[in-house]
This record gives C-alpha cells, sequence and structure tokens, in this order.
C-alpha cells in the first residue's frame, strides 16, 4: 500500500484552506474599509503612516491574496499580518484619538 492516507484527507485539506482564505479576506477587508473610512489627519497624530500609505498596503496586499487565491502563499500572510497589525495596533491608536463613539 502505496498511500497511507485516506482518501478524503484532500478534501479535509481543501476545506481547511478555504477557511483561512475566506477568514483572510474578511479581516483585509474589514482593515481596508476601516482605513477608507477615517479621517487623513488622525494618522500623523497617532504617530503611524499616513492615511494613503496604510490604504496602499491593505488593498495591494488584498489584491495580491485575491490573485494568488492562497492564504498560504507569502503574499497572503503579508496581506494577514499587514491587516492584523493595522485593526491591533493602528485602529486602536485612532480610537483612543477619536472620542470614542461607534463600535470600530
Amino acid at each position: 500500500m502505496a498511500n497511507a492516507a485516506p482518501i478524503f484527507v484532500f478534501d479535509v485539506r481543501y476545506v481547511i484552506e478555504l477557511i483561512l482564505f475566506v477568514f483572510a479576506l474578511i479581516v483585509q477587508g474589514v482593515a481596508l474599509v476601516h482605513a477608507i473610512t477615517q479621517r487623513s489627519d488622525a494618522f500623523p497624530a497617532i504617530g503611524t503612516l499616513p492615511k494613503g500609505g496604510w490604504i496602499a498596503i491593505l488593498a495591494v496586499t488584498l489584491l495580491l491574496t485575491l490573485l494568488t487565491r492562497s492564504t498560504l502563499s507569502i503574499f497572503g500572510l503579508i496581506g494577514v499580518a499587514a491587516a492584523l497589525i493595522y485593526l491591533l495596533d493602528v485602529r486602536v491608536g485612532l480610537r483612543d484619538l477619536g472620542d470614542n463613539r461607534g463600535s470600530w
């Protein structure tokens, strides 16, 4: 018996990769939409890249993730990392700088 893996192993791998891909697209999309909806003058106030820089980074990595159709590619991993840095660091700084209204 040359192949010891069960027959359904490829189906399981496909489903896991699909879940990761959808998760990556959601995270990157939310980060991009949030960056677009923020005020431009707030970004330099918290000491980060300007709004245009974040939008460019998030949009390009989202596009590359879509084109490669894989979260496990280098572009997908960079995209998820950039989106998480934005959401966990920059978004929090923008929220603390603002008037704390809204759930974003």
